[in-house]
């Protein structure tokens, strides 16, 4: 039986800044969300699906992002490559509305809280759209595992 799903998923984030606290919840938070319900299809060379459940170390390496697949059976493993230039902006606008959202949460009043989660929405759609299509081809996610996925890799990005 076949199971597209991560049942583990892991940062590696040796030699990166440490995250704000805030940042550091939005990782666990999307961990645990990816955890209890995602869909991950790692494509193998063959142009087959490969057999699952699935542990993912997500990591960075020469400013490229990395996906480290291995099935639960450690039988098979699989390594996918990204470019980080086509996220570096949506990444930027993304921590720059978080930090507004941050601020916000401890200043401001809810109908303004919600019109800058709103737009954090938007950014987040955005980066979770633009990691479908770079991963077309290698690995096949649904739109909220690809929002979880954007939350980690902002968090990799993330530079103090």
């Amino acid at each position: 039986m076949t199971d597209h799903k991560l049942i583990s998923v892991q940062l590696a984030d040796d030699g990166l800044p440490t995250p704000t606290l805030e940042i550091e919840q939005e990782r666990k938070v999307a961990i645990f969300d990816l955890i209890e319900d995602n869909s991950f299809e790692p494509i193998a060379p063959n142009g087959h699906q490969a057999t699952g459940p699935f542990a993912l170390t997500l990591g960075m390496n020469e400013g490229r992002l990395v996906f480290d697949v291995t099935d639960t059976s450690n039988d098979g493993q699989a390594q996918f490559i990204l470019s980080l230039s086509p996220f570096r902006q949506t990444i930027k606008d993304y921590f720059a509305i978080c930090e507004a959202y941050f601020e916000a949460v401890k200043n401001l009043p809810p109908s303004q809280i919600e019109a800058i989660d709103m737009g954090r929405r938007g950014i987040h759609n955005e980066g979770a759209r633009l990691l479908i299509e770079r991963l077309e081809g290698k690995i096949t996610i649904d739109n909220d595992t690809a929002r979880r996925l954007f939350t980690l890799i902002s968090a990799l990005h993330f530079r103090g």
